[in-house]
């Protein structure tokens, strides 16, 4: 049974027992390149995801895109380009690095400014609920009085108002402090829309719950995010969609991921610390970047640098290095009850790590654990045990979305060479097979002397 944490209830709580369940992770805000920071979110629910519907569960996983905000709005200006091409330019970036990632678990990706009519109707449910005001000239704003239970996520209230505050919140003619914008009146020269509430554009938690019914219905399974979102975002779509269905609870489990620091501080692109995904890309393979994030419970925060992708790199090297023995092997026999024994613990410790709220350390673990244990008896398997151990760490690695699931051949001027050598060592003609070595090694390939043979890697 999948059990995972619940971050309103603060405890880790069964899996809906539904065979399709519904999940909501926040999307990006699309006026500058992707970093790490947004990585780190959306490849831990791209495992998550994964791994329900190996489980046997159909997810329908919906993420929204803002693609209009005063980010992008002062972002274009500067730039003297629409909005929209602005918004649309980097709506693609973001995409094309999720793809780079391996990122594929997302159904649906849903635009704000598709949304128009359901945002408007959503904020007239709220206004004749009288949980919505208009200030002349600003915007209609929630009203936090209305809905007693604000803060019952992050367990802070509407009188922390400073903090309650975020994007086109602010406005001294609120009538609390933590008041949020469900509707912005447009000013001179922005982007807005003709509607009932007047012309302009929405405020930025409005579209995720208008979004999020019109895809789920006013009540759903699993909403997903990154912590500092927790408050006041994750709080505000609370105090909406449940003010305006009446119904509670709007969603059934929260999650949120931790964040990616770096040298100990959260990596975002208003403190100017960020790497994007595409700088990191330039100097590392997507692999490299999953498994450093898998190497950490999608809760923890992870402190990023050069050393932990290296880290991460000699983790990959390890088990390609693992594998590739494996396919040396051509020993005949069978597959023995230790093998046999060891892959079925492997997996269940690795499905067991899964269940438990997605523990991705323990169950990579696992890997390693069985590696190790059938290292001083390597080269005693049989060729059935090799295929067996290959096709598991296929189907694993699979699973969490690795995209090298088998090592690349090696080229055939490189395995010429490797074979020469052989033929040099076996002659005991030193000084010619350490010269090919040498060689290869410029070339960016390594060579081992196995029992089985000369065993080539890239490096």
């Amino acid at each position: 049974m999948v059990k995972i944490f619940n971050t309103m209830s603060g405890a880790k709580e069964d899996l809906p027992h539904k065979d399709e369940l519904h999940l909501f992770v926040c999307g990006p805000t699309v006026y500058d390149f992707s970093h790490l920071g947004h990585a780190r979110t959306y490849l831990a629910f791209d495992i998550i995801t994964r791994y329900l519907r190996s489980r046997g569960k159909k997810v329908e996983y919906l993420q929204n895109i803002t693609d209009i905000d005063d980010k992008i709005i002062e972002r274009s200006k500067t730039q003297k380009i629409s909005w929209k091409r602005l918004a649309r330019d980097f709506e693609k970036a973001y995409k094309a690095d999720m793809k780079s990632l391996g990122i594929t678990a997302v159904s649906i990706y849903a635009r704000a400014t598709d949304f128009i009519p359901e945002i408007v109707a959503q904020v007239r449910t709220l206004i004749a609920k009288k949980n919505a005001y208009e200030i002349p000239g600003d915007g209609w704003y929630f009203d936090l009085t209305t809905f007693p239970d604000y803060g019952k996520l992050s367990h802070r209230t509407a009188a922390q108002a400073n903090d309650s505050m975020s994007r086109i919140d602010a406005s001294d003619k609120k009538r609390n402090a933590g008041d949020f914008c469900l509707w912005k009146f447009s000013k001179k020269d922005e982007p807005s829309w003709k509607t009932e509430l007047g012309t302009g554009r929405p405020g930025w938690h409005i579209e995720d719950t208008a979004i999020s019914e019109k895809f789920f219905g006013p009540q759903y399974d699993l909403h997903g995010g990154a912590v500092d979102l927790k408050f006041p975002h994750h709080e505000a779509e609370i105090a909406q969609q449940e003010s305006a269905s009446g119904k509670k609870p709007f969603v059934r489990i929260w999650m949120h991921a931790g964040f990616l620091l770096i040298n100990g501080e959260k990596m975002s692109k208003s403190l100017g610390n960020f790497t994007t995904i595409r700088d990191f890309l330039n100097r590392h393979n997507a692999d490299t970047l999953r498994m450093m994030i898998a190497s950490h419970h999608y809760r923890s925060p992870i402190n990023y640098t050069d050393e932990l992708a290296e880290q991460a790199k000699a983790s990959l090297q390890r088990i390609a290095h693992f594998r590739a023995r494996l396919r040396l092997i051509r020993k005949a026999g069978t597959i023995s009850p230790l093998v046999e024994n060891g892959i079925l613990q492997a997996k269940e410790k690795f499905t067991k790590s899964m269940d438990d709220d997605f523990n991705t350390p323990d169950a990579l673990a696992a890997l390693f654990e069985l590696m190790n244990s059938l290292e001083t008896s390597f080269w005693n398997l049989t060729r059935p045990e090799a295929r067996a151990l290959e096709a598991f760490y296929e189907e694993m690695l699979a699973l969490l979305g690795f995209s090298a699931q088998k090592a690349p051949s090696v080229p055939r001027e490189i395995a010429q060479k490797a074979k020469e050598r052989e033929a040099f060592r076996i002659h005991k003609q030193f000084i010619q097979s350490d010269a090919i070595r040498k060689e290869l090694d410029a070339l960016g390939y390594s060579i081992e002397d196995t029992p089985a043979g000369p065993l080539v890697l890239r490096k």
